[in-house]
Formats: structure tokens, sequence, C-alpha cells
């Protein structure tokens, strides 16, 4: 597995340095002629000892902490960013420690292999990242069908396979792959499809590989290696406070000391139950969970998210709650994603469940309707609107832009990335053929005769499958153009609990199918770009790609049945210590979700039987919503603040609350501001020097430190007790936060009104 010398061609003179370039071989894209570099070294080694050893290594390694931290209160999602920073030095060690003799591999004929066959180069810097980032998900943590087996497994209490769950989260990860590499003519290779996201990444790239030096030409004081190594050794020692020898440092909620008693005075400042008003962390877990990290979140994000979630949270959430007491908000608690009765009570779902794992429509007339605390129903809502506004904000705004650049990209002349990648051999199209037979194949295996398990039947798998691949070349083209990706998720939840209620692990599938292969197909697009802009040979993005996917999504189910097997009442937040960790927050969205569009069905939730019809009138308002702004930008031109409103964005907001608390978001938005805004602005030079290395070396810390505490104290229940960390009391020490205020109600450990 040494260096592939066959990997790219000979080195050719005209492509060394800055290769003479044609005015009509720029790049159409400011942005992109800024960032990208125009040249290309064929003859640097690919698939090296390191570049495999190093990307599978962290491949495993990202997949292992996420999937571990998945389960836990706050769930740190590890990119590939802190792989992108720490493989640097590592791979330069092994280049200056690895014997660089030549040799033969019998079988192989000819080619010579090396363990080190020269400089750790950026592209093999390039594939290790790309390996990371598959063992992150894309960004998203797990594989996305893993959370379909906690729900069968921690939630329903049915069983299911390891080969079926394996089977399920290997297929909705790759299926997707097969039409993205046909569609990479339309959305890859095109300059007008620029992919804005990609060039953050390249910027990163190319401050790391650059020599570090001061504008006076010195070296500075403190390189970026030993910046992460101390940056990394202090996040994981303090992690050993907030993790578990003072454990109230994840929630400060200081107004729940001063009014101990007062359900009221909890509901406003507990952060992680509550509003959070006044609420601090000192941990970074807490910082950085659902939001990823905020060091390397943009300025104007951070204001987006800002307004939005001032407008939901302390305007709208207050006003429903204690005006208008709207769904009988008053009867649940202020912030909850649990299912409950009519009487504030916690819905026993088991009890709907028959023995064929559908609905028992008897039980459930008998139960009564489920009700949402109004916050998850208002989320619902405000999911809806987002959907429909991005659909009319993108045709409006960006309308004109796509399709330019569309018939651009289609009649246009090749720009300097393209020449050059074709230098190197580009992948047939009967590997990804070849890929959507078998993977659809396996799929219909699945679904016709482990049916027992997964419910879905198989032409619920080709209209899932359909519904994805019609999405995402008109997805795609968005994100390369607007870096916006509206997700399929509430609509295909909608759409299957319409034609088949009752079956809730059958909506979850086609959900995963649908959304899930959609949105790894844009994954794999811009993973492409990147590889394109960076000139990395095609067939090795593909394998690295597709193999990192396969050993990723394998120990994700792994830790899983791990974690599901030996932590007791996991998930179970009702039956665990006060303190634990282990409430597995995005499976229990995931259940709900699973219970409002499959088992019950929207019909009876948002439909005319439910409770909550009129949340539908959001979609007319998310879809109007554009227009409006539009029409003002049209009126009032030189008001250039008007075109700045972006509606899908203010709307989307808390797309990640319920399970994200208010005190995730606003550590996140303070961290934020602090590096982005204030660091960034007066202090630019360490800013680029070491913000991203801070990030990844804060993540890292923060994840070894929790793996070491769990194996040497958490394994063996070994817990502290006193009032800063004790498994029996709340470490936020917010009790009420969750307590009813309406008269009448009475739920345990609350007072009654």
């Amino acid at each position: 597995m040494g260096s592939l010398e066959t990997e790219a061609p000979p080195p050719s003179s005209n492509l060394q340095d800055r290769p003479t370039i044609d005015e009509n071989e720029q790049s159409p894209i400011e942005q992109v002629r800024l960032t990208v570099p125009t040249s290309d070294d064929p003859s640097l080694p690919v698939w090296t000892f390191r570049m495999w050893f190093l990307g599978l290594f962290s491949c495993a390694l990202l997949s292992f902490f996420n999937q571990f931290f998945s389960y836990r209160r706050e769930p740190l999602i590890i990119t590939q960013i802190t792989v992108q920073v720490a493989s640097l030095p590592i791979g330069r060690l092994m280049a200056s420690v690895l014997p660089s003799t030549k040799f033969r591999i019998l079988g192989f004929g000819s080619r010579h292999f090396s363990l080190n066959p020269g400089p750790f180069n950026m592209k093999e810097h390039v594939l290790i990242s790309i390996f990371a980032n598959a063992g992150s998900a894309f960004g998203n943590g797990p594989a996305y069908a893993v959370s379909i087996f906690d729900i069968i497994k921690a939630f329903y209490r049915r069983h299911i396979s390891f080969m079926s769950a394996w089977i399920l989260i290997i297929t909705t990860q790759v299926l997707g792959y097969s039409w993205a590499g046909l569609l990479r003519k339309y959305v890859v290779e095109p300059a007008h499809m620029w992919w804005p996201s990609t060039l953050v990444q390249i910027s990163l790239f190319r401050t790391l590989h650059e020599k570090e030096k001061e504008e006076d030409g010195k070296k500075p004081s403190l390189s970026r290696v030993k910046f992460f190594v101390i940056a990394l050794v202090c996040s994981f020692c303090w992690q050993l406070f907030p993790g578990y020898l003072f454990q109230t440092l994840q929630s400060i909620s200081w107004v729940c000391w001063a009014f101990p008693k007062s359900v009221t005075a909890h509901q406003i400042g507990s952060g992680l139950h509550g509003l959070g008003v006044g609420a601090l962390t000192l941990d970074w877990t807490t910082v950085a969970s659902f939001l990823f990290s905020p060091l390397i979140s943009p300025f104007f994000a951070i204001v987006n998210i800002f307004i939005g979630f001032v407008l939901i949270i302390y305007i709208v959430n207050p006003i429903a709650y204690w005006w208008f007491n709207a769904y009988n908000a008053k009867t649940f608690p202020i912030y909850s994603a649990d299912l409950f009765t009519a009487q504030g009570q916690d819905y026993n779902i088991s009890l709907i469940v028959n023995d064929k794992f559908e609905l028992d429509i008897a039980q459930y007339e008998k139960l009564g309707r489920i009700h949402l605390s109004t916050f998850f129903a208002l989320a619902y809502g405000f999911g809806f609107a987002t959907i429909a506004s991005t659909l009319s904000h993108v045709a409006l705004f960006y309308g004109r832009e796509i399709y330019d650049r569309y018939r651009a990209s289609s009649k246009g002349k090749e720009d300097i990335h393209t020449r050059l990648m074709k230098n190197y051999k580009d992948i047939p199209s009967w590997w990804f053929h070849l890929l959507l037979i078998v993977t659809l194949t396996v799929s219909l295996v699945l679904c016709i005769f482990l049916k027992e398990e997964v419910q879905m039947p198989w032409w619920g798998l080709l209209f899932a499958a359909a519904l994805a691949f019609m999405f995402t070349l008109p997805i795609s083209i968005i994100t390369a153009t607007t870096n916006q990706t509206p997700g399929l998720n509430i609509i295909t939840e909608y759409i299957m609990g319409a034609i088949l209620p009752g079956k809730p692990i059958a909506n979850v599938c086609f959900k995963t199918y649908g959304y899930m292969s959609m949105s790894q197909a844009v994954s794999f697009l811009n993973d492409f770009k990147l590889g394109h802009y960076m000139k990395i040979p095609p067939r090795s993005m593909f394998l690295v790609q597709f193999i990192g996917t396969i050993l990723a999504g394998t120990i994700n189910l792994s830790v899983a049945c791990w974690l599901l097997n030996s932590v007791d009442n996991i998930c179970q937040k009702n039956l665990l210590p006060p303190n634990s960790p282990w409430t597995c927050p995005n499976s229990r969205v995931f259940f709900d979700a699973s219970v409002i569009w499959g088992l019950v069905g929207p019909r009876r939730i948002f439909g005319s039987v439910g409770n909550y019809s009129a949340l539908n009138w959001f979609f007319l308002g998310g879809l109007l919503g554009p227009i409006a702004v539009w029409l003002l930008h049209k009126a009032f031109p030189t008001q250039s603040w008007i075109s700045l409103i972006n509606l899908p964005v203010l709307l989307g907001a808390t797309a990640f609350m319920p399970p994200a608390t208010t005190l995730n978001y606003t550590s996140w938005i303070l961290v934020g501001t602090i590096f982005n805004f204030f660091v960034f602005r007066y202090r630019k030079k360490w800013w680029q020097r070491y913000n991203y290395v801070l990030s990844a070396a804060l993540d890292a810390g923060v994840a070894f430190m929790a793996v070491l505490l769990y194996f040497s104290l958490g394994m063996e229940n070994r817990n502290l007790h006193w009032w800063g960390s004790n498994p029996n009391i709340d470490p936020e020490h917010c009790e009420l936060a969750s307590c009813p205020t309406m008269r009448g109600i009475s739920v345990k450990d609350c007072p009654a009104f």
C-alpha cells in the first residue's frame, strides 16, 4: 500500500508551477480566481502509505467519536477540520521517519512502491480529509440510518438484526453516489457551478501548507503545531471539570439559583430546559454541539442565526406560551421534545403499538390524541415555512443567476481547472451503473425478505429512490450557486405518513432512503468539486469516499450495538439519573418523528382530525414571505438592507431545536461573535494563524477526555456526591423548568397551581 506510481501520468513541463493561462480559461467566478490555485503537478503521489494509514485511521476515529457522542446530552460532532489540522504535522513526521526504499509487490508487475515517496503533499492531505469527512458523514456526525436502529432497540424495544441494520445503513449512505457520479458533468465540471463552501476548505489547506512567516520574514515564536498541542492539552485537562468534577459548569443558570421555588423563574433561566436568560457555560461540548464549532462559522451567518433565534425564542415563543396559551401551552413544559397526553403526562407510546408493530387504533382512541409542547409544535410550523420560503427565495433572488449559470455551464468553454483535470483518468460510467444496480438490488432484498424488520414495501423503496433522484440535480445546482441546500426530510415524512400511516419504521426508512440519498449525493458532488479544484485524480476521490463511507457506517453500527447493550437504560430519560449524559437527544426527536409521521400519521396530528392542522398555513406563509421581501426590494431599490433579509435563514435559525437547547445557541453566538468579529477585526493575524487550529484542538481534547472518563469511571458508575456533581441531582439546579403552569394539572415532582 505504498505509493502507486501509475495513479498519475508522468510530469509535464507545461504544467509545472503556474501554467500559461488563456484569458478564456479563467474561472468566471471572482471568488474562485482569488482562492483556487491554477497550477498542478500530476507527478505528486496520492496513493501513499501515509494517505491510507492516516485516512483510514482518521475515518475510524471520527466515526467512533461521533457515534459515541451522539447518545450524550451534548452530542459534539467532530468534523474533518480537526483532522485537516492534526494530520499535517503527523504526515510530515511520517515523511521524515519512514524509509524511502523502493520495493516490488508480487502480482503488481514492474511497479515500484515506497512507504515514503517524498515530502508530504497537499493532495495526500486532501484525500485524508475526504476520508475524515466520510467518518463524520459529511459533517452530520454518525450515519443517519443508525437512528432507525436506535429507536427500534432503545425506544420501541423491538428486534432488528445486525445484518439488516448494516444493509440499511450502507445502502442509504451510498445509493445517492450512483446517480451523483453520472451528474458530475452537469454540476462539477462546469466553471459556473462553483460550490462556495469548498473555497473555505481550500483556503485552509493553502494556509496550512504555506510556510509560517511574519511580515518581516521571521518565523513566528509559536508555530501552529505547538499551538495545537498546547490547546489540545488544555482542552483535555479542563474537560475533567465540566465532564466529571464540577458538572454544574455545563450550564450555569444563576436565575434558577436565585429563585429556587419559582417555576416561572426556572422556565426563564434554565439553559437546558427553558429560555436560558442569563445562563452561561464553561463546557466546550455545550458550545459546539448541534451547531458545530462557532470558530469556523462566518460572522454574517452568526448574525442571521442570532436574529432568527431571538425572534422565535424570545418573542414568538413567550407570546404563544404566556399571552395566548396557544394549544394549551401551559399544560406542558415551555421547552420539550416529548409527547404528552391532554393532562400533561408523558404519553406511553408502547401502549398504542400492537404486536404487528403498527398503530393500535382502539388503544389510541382510548388514551386520546398526542399533544406537543407549544414550542415543539411551532418548530414544525417554522420547518414547513422554511421549506416553502427556500423555494420562493431561491427562485426570486437567485433564479436568474442559476438559469444564466446553468446555460453558461452547458454552452461555455472549459476553464483551467477542467482542462488540468483531463490529465487524469476519468471514472467509467459503468462503475456508477453497477453501484446503482447492486445497491438497489440489496435494498430490495432487505425490503422483500426482511420486511418484518423494516416494514417498508418494495414499492416504497423505488418511490423514495425516484424522489431522491429527481431532486438531486436541481438541489445540487442550487447548492453549487447559492450555498443553500433545501432538505427533503419533512416532505418525505409527510408523503409516506399520508400513504402508509400506522407503520413507524416504514416511515423513517422511506425518509432515510428519500432524504439521505439526495443529501449524500449532494455532499458527494461537493467533495468532488473540492477534488476538482485541488486536482485530485477522480478515481482516487471516488474510492476514498466509497471505502470511507463503508468503514464509517460499519463502525457507527458497532459502537451503537456496544453502547445500547452496555449502558443501562440508555435513552430512557425518566429511568436515568438526573446527571446522566446518556439521554440521546437526537434519537429522541427521531423517535418522536416516527410516532408523529409514521405510527399515528400526519392526518391525526396535522390533518382534519388532529390538534395542529392550522400549522399547515405555515407552508403558505413561507412561500409568500420572500415574495413580499422581493417586491419591497423592487419598490425601494436604493434600500440595500432589504435584499439582505434572508427568510429561509431567519425561519430556519432554530432548525436544530429541539433537541438543541437555548444555551447551545446563546453560547455558540457569544463565542462565535468574540472570535469571528472582535478577534478577526482587531487581531486578524492571530485569527488567520490560529483560529481554525484552536477549533480543532478544542474538539479533539474534549473528545479524548470524554472517552477516557467513560472507560475509567463511567463503566464502573463511580460518581461524586456534592452540589456541583451528584447523580441524584440535576446539575443545572433548574428542576422546575419542565413543570407545567396550568391550574389543575398535576405532574410528578412539580408544584400544583
